[in-house]
């Protein structure tokens, strides 16, 4: 009764987890300070490498005395052209301008203004933009929704009027350029929006002209700010291509010091510009737009140095990271792809001669020395990602070639770790790499999470702030390492327990990865929260042994939906602006703008899949397992056949990577990024099971606690190394795997054992291939691998019903199935003659 019930046990345990990791919001301490009167200062192109005290000194006062950060001006058009990020600030989403772009730059031509009355002004071409941006684009933005939710708005400049216009053109108050005393113009509405000019040039002297142009009418609107007033400066916009950081500025009563910040960045120092207009609107205490704004009201966080200079320093090195890290990461990634395709071609030969026959017929055996070269190549190739993040712990975008010194840093960490891995103790295991590996990778994501997540902030296997998609958290390529490593963790750990205890073990593991993934505090992803549910479900129910039922892949598939639906129904409860992803789209399925999300999402994942070089891993990673290792030749199925677990830990991470790609709009990204790491390990050990198939096991006097040492096909003379007594399959089963009951479970009782080849068990030269059917070595159920636990004898004498352990498993031709043919002891050396 209880075995029938551990499956819903377990589902509720992964359930509960998951729920709990992803309803906790965390509390930011932040402050957000009312004030009678926003002034909105905007310059196009405006960074923090342009701010200094010589050249520009009311920018400089005014971020010592006020809070700043980095701005991300993405929009709904690449590059954000000044047009584009005026636009984009009046609507509060990102948006974009019509009309024709040459070569897929800015508009040629300026925006029409017109002033029919000497007062406000009118936009001409306002209600093109609006039917552009919500009927063309995906994200429905509505220009003008800002000015429309204030009521009485002023622009100064031409960029102003489009941020102030209303949605069918209207702009309240206009004046072209900023008068010598603005006080009268800007007290007479509660938001002015004003443009104090671009900062655009590539000539250092004339760009520094522009700066101090542009601070000069900052120093009058300071001057002439109205009382209890908040003034935001703001880089609204790049310049070109490609995008940069721009400086963001918060000066006011209750706004002294500290870093900006917002709910859509989660990052102390970062925010978007689409949070400047739900900022504007909380500082006046006005009622949000139900549907407008996706951005949310930026606060401030008091974690800023005192030193203005080093405060400076920080978003200004960021933006040279960004940017650095845009030029190296496409070169890695195609490198990356172009090394593991190479390396599954060396290996397929070697998997079709790993088997070492015995008799003078069989095909000669590759050298030892080229095996333990493909090996350590396939190591350094798993851990190719991980070194890569933590390559990004070392400032290498600070020198005057970043690609190469970013190349070199890498290389040293894969060397280092691939080293670290060859001298590890159980090294010559089967399995002693592959977890090794996944330890390796799970412990540097997942520090790299728990302080912060700063490697794979602008990191090159990461993700940018310039790109605008996440500041916080877990990345689409560490989603996918996370995984691949904390479920292979959660296979190899629970290979080493008895097979009752396997489903905890990976419970455990897995679900304290769905925390890491899915904690707002730590991962921050709750879709990959999600995926990893189903997946480490899944896992959980086949570590024991047997296949992927229906019954089996139903439990996940609840399992999954249950986090899903009650992590809808805690976030559908909180108040619309602390809402997370899932929450914010159920309430847009609800008030029927749900197809804009689902519209992008999937336009997201056709994108990807066609444009991103981890399409090609991802691919090339699946034909190599379809193709060749999971062929009867190939290795892995009878490695899934020995060790249960670790099919189970595959099979997991398959549904889980499969599952946060498609749901999160990133295609194949989450796959490749996970087979990186997965592929060259299940050749590695592909190709260890293989070289000890034909392995001979010595029998012992008892079931447990002996050694069980493997005679190789040539004799005890140590020349194959699968020979070594506590090395390979059969020396696995002699230290725990043996223990744990797999030799029932794995090919002898799926039809490999109809060869004779259990778990480091010989067989004779003719049958070298006869049991190895692909079907046969994944095991067929969970009762023929309940007979082999160790500690739980079948029959008197303590063994199991499958006979005696002894090399020689073979049932003897005509036998019934119930019938048993006596092992006869040999000695060590002796050897099946072939033939």
């Amino acid at each position: 009764m209880l075995r029938r019930l551990t499956p819903v046990l377990l589902t509720l345990v992964v359930v509960a987890l998951g729920i709990t990791a992803l309803s906790a919001r965390p509390d930011d301490g932040a402050t957000r300070p009312n004030a009678d009167f926003v002034v909105l200062v905007g310059a196009a192109g405006l960074r923090w490498d342009d701010v200094d005290p010589e050249n520009t000194p009311t920018l400089w006062r005014m971020a010592e005395q006020g809070a700043i950060g980095s701005l991300s001006v993405r929009s709904a058009h690449r590059p954000t052209c000044p047009v584009d990020g005026w636009l984009t600030l009046g609507a509060g989403n990102f948006a974009a301008w019509p009309g024709a772009r040459p070569g897929g730059g800015c508009p040629a031509a300026g925006v029409t203004i017109e002033r029919p009355d000497g007062i406000g002004a009118n936009l001409p071409d306002q209600a093109s933009a609006v039917v552009h941006n919500q009927e063309q684009l995906s994200w429905g933005a509505t220009p003008g929704a800002l000015a429309e939710s204030v009521r009485c708005s002023v622009a100064v400049g031409p960029g102003a009027a489009v941020a102030a216009a209303r949605p069918f053109g209207r702009v309240d108050r206009y004046a072209p350029s900023l008068p010598e005393n603005p006080a009268e113009l800007l007290g007479s509405c509660v938001l002015s929006i004003v443009d104090v000019g671009t900062v655009d040039d590539d000539d250092p002297a004339v760009r520094a002209a522009q700066a101090r142009q542009a601070d000069a009418r900052l120093a009058r609107v300071l001057a002439a700010r109205p009382p209890r007033s908040l003034v935001l400066v703001a880089g609204v916009s790049d310049t070109d291509s490609p995008s940069r950081l721009h400086v963001a500025i918060a000066d006011g009563p209750g706004w002294e010091g500290g870093w900006l910040t917002s709910p859509s960045t989660a990052r102390s120092g970062y925010l978007q510009l689409i949070d400047l207009a739900p900022t504007v609107l909380a500082v006046l205490d006005k009622p949000m737009p139900e549907r407008a704004f996706l951005g949310r009201p930026a606060v401030t966080v008091d974690d800023r140095p005192d030193d203005l200079r080093a405060a400076i320093e920080a978003p200004a090195d960021a933006d040279r990271e960004a940017a650095a890290q845009r030029r190296v990461a496409g070169w890695f990634f195609t490198l990356l792809a172009a090394a593991q395709i190479a390396l599954a071609v060396a290996v397929l030969p070697l998997l079709r001669r790993a088997r070492r026959l015995a008799g003078p017929h069989g095909p000669e055996p590759v050298s030892r020395r080229i095996v333990a070269v493909v090996e350590l190549l396939l190591i350094a190739a798993a851990l190719a990602v991980p070194a890569a993040l933590l390559a990004d712990a070392v400032p290498w975008w600070r020198g005057d070639h970043a690609g190469l010194w970013y190349a070199s840093v890498t290389a040293l960490l894969i060397v280092g770790g691939t080293a670290a891995v060859r001298f590890s103790p159980g090294h010559e295991r089967t399995l002693g790499p592959l977890g090794a590996v996944a330890g390796l990778a799970t412990l540097v994501v997942g520090v790299d999470v728990l302080t912060g997540s700063r490697l794979q902030l602008n990191g090159v296997v990461g993700y940018s702030a310039l790109e605008g998609g996440r500041y916080a958290g877990l990345g689409t390529v560490g989603l996918g390492v996370f995984i691949a490593g904390a479920l292979l963790c959660g296979g190899w750990l629970a290979q080493r327990f008895r097979k009752g205890w396997r489903p905890m073990v990976m419970v455990t593991v897995g679900g304290l990865a769905v925390v890491v993934v899915g904690s707002p505090y730590l991962g921050a992803d709750s879709i990959g929260a999600i995926a990893l549910t189903a997946g480490v479900s899944v896992a959980a129910a086949i570590c024991s042994g047997g296949w992927l039922t229906v019954s089996r892949l139903a439990w996940a598939t609840m399992a999954a939906l249950a986090v899903t639906v009650g992590f809808a129904l805690v976030d559908l409860g909180r108040p619309a602006d602390e809402r997370g992803s899932l929450g914010r789209f159920l309430a847009a399925v609800g008030d029927g703008t749900g197809g804009l999300t689902v519209h992008r999402s999937s336009s997201s994942n056709i994108q990807t899949l066609v444009n991103s070089p981890l399409t090609v891993l991802a691919l090339a990673g699946a034909a190599l397992v379809w193709l060749a290792l999971l062929q009867p030749w190939g290795g892995l199925m009878r490695l899934f056949g020995i060790y249960p677990a670790i099919r189970a830990a595959m099979a997991g991470t398959g549904v889980a990577v499969g599952l946060g790609g498609v749901l999160g709009g990133s295609a194949l990204d989450v796959a490749g990024a996970a087979a990186a790491l997965v592929v060259p390990m299940a050749a590695l050990a592909a190709l260890r099971v293989l070289d000890h198939s034909t392995d001979r096991t010595v029998p012992d006097s008892g079931r447990g606690g002996g050694e069980t040492g493997a005679v190789p096909p040539g004799g005890p003379d140590g020349s194959s190394r699968g020979g070594a007594a506590g090395d390979g399959p059969a020396a696995d089963r002699a230290s725990g795997d043996r223990a744990s009951g797999d030799r029932a479970s794995g090919d002898r009782a799926s039809g490999d054992g109809a060869g004779g080849d259990g778990a480091g068990g010989g067989r004779s030269p003719a049958e070298g291939s006869a049991g190895d059917g692909a079907a046969g070595d994944g095991g067929v159920g969970d009762d023929a691998g309940d007979q082999g636990e160790a500690g739980e004898p079948a029959g008197p004498d303590g063994q199991d019903s499958a006979g005696p352990e002894a090399p020689d498993g073979p049932r003897a031709a005509g036998a019934p199935r119930g019938a048993q043919v006596p092992a006869q002891p040999t000695p060590a050396s002796s050897e099946i003659p072939a033939g």
